[in-house]
């Protein structure tokens, strides 16, 4: 399973976002949000108990305090998907992410990113440059 593909995308007024069908299809029921790097992160239930068991692992091993544990779970959020395939996008989540109305889907190999649209076209050339230099250092061969 791999997200790929970038959509262009309204939330409604309730703060609803439509996952297009291409990526919908990798989600039963449930979805977790969580804040990334300037964006939300949207991960299946496997990735994200993934995700949080390496987190409490390096906990454990001393490479992260409890506080990191703490954060990510505080700060995610577990939604059902409804019979029209809408997440509803929590206040506290959208505003840690920048989001308004006009949203960009990204699929990201494991998860999909939302990045508010306005702040999609920079991250577009800076990516674009990004991935010529890592096939440039042999990371597609």
């Amino acid at each position: 399973m791999a997200f790929v593909g970038t959509y262009e995308h309204s939330l409604d007024g309730a703060g609803r976002l439509v996952l297009p069908s291409r990526l919908r299809s990798h989600f039963e029921d449930w979805a977790y949000l969580s804040p990334d790097a300037g964006c939300m992160a949207i991960r299946t239930p496997e990735h994200f108990d993934a995700m949080v068991a390496r987190v409490q692992e390096k906990v454990r091993a001393g490479e992260h305090g409890h506080d990191v544990l703490r954060g990510l779970a505080a700060d995610s959020s577990k939604v059902r998907l409804d019979s029209q395939g809408r997440l509803l996008l929590p206040d506290k989540l959208r505003a840690l992410a920048g989001l308004e109305r006009e949203v960009v889907l990204c699929g990201a190999i494991d998860w999909i990113e939302v990045w508010p649209a306005s702040a999609w076209p920079a991250l577009a050339a800076t990516r674009s440059e990004a991935v010529a230099d890592a096939f440039a250092q042999g990371i597609g061969v």
